[in-house]
């Protein structure tokens, strides 16, 4: 047996692997990408990143029905996406064994909001593991698939930020052999027709209780004894910090989380004199537990928001004084900002100038909302900036010269297409612009169907934006440079004031896929005035010096904005 070092994602992407697992489905998002990153080096398997996660999920359910074992995977927003196809899941059942994983991310690390998906177990009715290590993160991928294929059901794997993106040791198992058994004709339970859905409804609520009476006897839910003063129900990575901060408390610890082992968490009740559960978002359990008239406290100690951690549970139920990391010098806050040489810098520089509304998208280009180049005022979720525009537009006609959409080329490929033909369906004359730097970037440049690459790296037909968008119905479409500031600023100008759709193709590779640059800018002091035109660019290779501009050689990719805000023409291009 061998043991290695694994993350969660590694490890989960390592258990898909071990447990037979051929096809494998996603849409990349942090906390997640690097599980089908993972899975896809693995020898003999099918995967890639799917347009979206409702598409991902639809392939791994025809899969599924083929009789493979799959696995798709996404952060926690993206089954708000795959959740139409989700609930449907649930009442027609699996063939091959279906993992859904969904990476929470509580705290907002990387996302809009922090949901609670454990919310989706039991709306959809189906089971949730929650692993709280890597080990567990393999074994439980494992586990879910027995589970999935015992009862006709597919599984929620729900893993967060810190088991997503912690590391762990993992004990490697040979892989099983599994053979797809092929598709099974069978009308009444894949065809969800109203008079089949109605056939199908009582056997997901019985398969419902079954699952309750298999998470009382599972493996993954165990009490751990100990001091009976203190008793903590906990799942997840909670249950490290539990273990952590109270060594001696007696510990039910939930890796089989919903249902939720009624009788097993009654008779840990029974054992203890006080009961905690130790929950991160929202009181999933707590509540549950109270239906049953136990009393347990919760949510009256631990806040609904972001992350717990072992100090605030050492605070909260030992009454300690929470430890404070205490620094002498002050250190400045340092956002998040687009790096050097970015092509979506030129876009969100000019639209300032040009003193636009700008409904933004999820993606790199999302930073130019911050200072200083603060020219975003919407965001709220994949593909929404095209349609919040037209909304816009619809509320007031007029504004429609004095606001455009942004999105990236792989968001607008995820949910940008359907606004955009709404556009040009409702007889608007909304401007989109595609800032297309052929990745997709914030979440660490995966392919996408625009980029001609799969995830596997094998060369594929690429979507071509123009051709996509005039097919649409959209006959003014242009493809700018966005490092050309003056041409920029005269075709947004153009666009805005036109009385039909536009669609702006912004199109420059990311910086970070060009390395090494082969060239930089260089100020020469005595010509600069020090009137920091340049620096409102906010560019992290520009800082000042003595008053003056002064570019980084080591971190400037040679992008030449800077040199062409300058009006004393004291930046030059140098070679490497």
């Amino acid at each position: 047996m061998t043991k290695v070092v694994m993350t969660g994602n590694e490890a989960i992407a390592r258990g898909a692997y071990e447990g037979g697992i051929k096809v494998g489905t996603a849409y990349p998002g942090t906390p997640s990408t690097e599980i089908m990153e993972n899975f896809g080096s693995y020898k003999g398997v099918t995967c890639n990143w799917s347009t979206n996660e409702k598409v991902a999920l639809e392939v791994a359910i025809g899969a599924s029905m083929e009789g493979a074992r799959v696995m798709a995977a996404m952060k926690h927003v993206g089954v708000n996406v795959a959740a139409d196809p989700l609930l449907t899941l649930s009442y027609t059942g699996i063939e091959g064994g279906l993992i859904l994983v969904s990476a929470d991310d509580p705290g907002m690390h990387s996302s809009q909001n922090e949901q609670d998906n454990r919310h989706y177990a039991r709306m959809a009715k189906i089971p949730m593991l929650e692993p709280s290590d890597s080990q567990e993160a393999k074994d439980y991928v494992l586990a879910g698939l027995e589970i999935s294929e015992k009862f006709d059901t597919p599984v929620l794997l729900r893993s967060t930020t810190r088991i997503s993106h912690s590391r762990s040791i993992v004990h490697l198992e040979e892989p099983q052999e599994f053979k797809p058994a092929g598709f099974n004709k069978n009308i009444a339970k894949y065809v969800m027709l109203p008079g089949f859905a109605r056939q199908r409804h009582p056997l997901v609520e019985n398969r419902l209780e079954q699952l309750r009476l298999e998470s009382e006897q599972s493996p993954l839910n165990r009490i751990e004894e100990g001091d009976e003063e203190t008793g903590i129900i906990c799942s997840g990575i909670t249950y490290q910090y539990v273990k952590e901060a109270l060594p001696n408390a007696s510990v039910l610890k939930l890796g089989f989380s919903y249902p939720l082992p009624v009788e097993l968490i009654q008779e840990f009740a029974r054992r203890v004199n006080k009961l905690y559960v130790v929950e991160e978002l929202d009181p999933f359990m707590e509540e549950q537990i109270k239906a049953l008239g136990i009393s347990v406290t919760g949510k009256e100690l631990f806040s609904p928001l972001g992350e717990i951690g072992t100090e605030t549970i050492r605070t909260q139920i030992l009454g300690e004084d929470k430890a404070t990391l205490t620094i002498d010098k002050d250190i400045p806050n340092r956002p998040p900002i687009l790096c050097p040489g970015c092509s979506h810098r030129g876009v969100f520089y000019t639209l300032k100038r040009l003193k636009l509304r700008v409904t933004g998208d999820i993606g790199c280009y999302t930073l130019g909302a911050l200072p200083p180049l603060q020219s975003i005022d919407t965001c709220v979720c994949m593909g929404a900036s095209v349609g919040v525009a037209l909304g816009m537009e619809k509320a007031n006609k007029e504004t429609s010269s004095q606001t455009v959409a942004v999105i990236g080329d792989s968001t607008f490929l995820h949910s940008g297409i359907t606004p955009l033909i709404d556009i040009v369906y409702s007889g608007a004359s909304t401007t989109v612009i595609i800032v297309d730097n052929n990745t997709t970037g914030m979440t660490g440049h995966q392919e996408h169907p625009g980029t001609g690459k799969t995830l596997q790296g094998e060369p594929t037909q690429r979507v071509q934006l123009e051709t996509l968008c005039k097919g649409i119905g959209v006959n003014r479409v242009t493809v700018a440079d966005p490092l050309d500031l003056n041409t920029l600023r005269q075709t947004i100008t153009d666009e805005i004031n036109a009385d039909e759709p536009s669609v702006i193709i912004a199109r420059y590779p990311c910086m970070l896929k060009n390395r090494p640059y082969k060239t930089y800018m260089e100020v020469i002091p005595e010509d600069c005035n020090g009137c920091k035109a340049c620096i409102q660019l906010g560019c992290p290779a520009l800082s000042l010096k003595d008053d003056k501009a002064y570019i980084s050689k080591h971190s400037c990719s040679g992008c030449t904005l800077c040199q062409q805000l300058c009006r004393f023409e004291a930046i030059v291009s140098r070679e490497h």
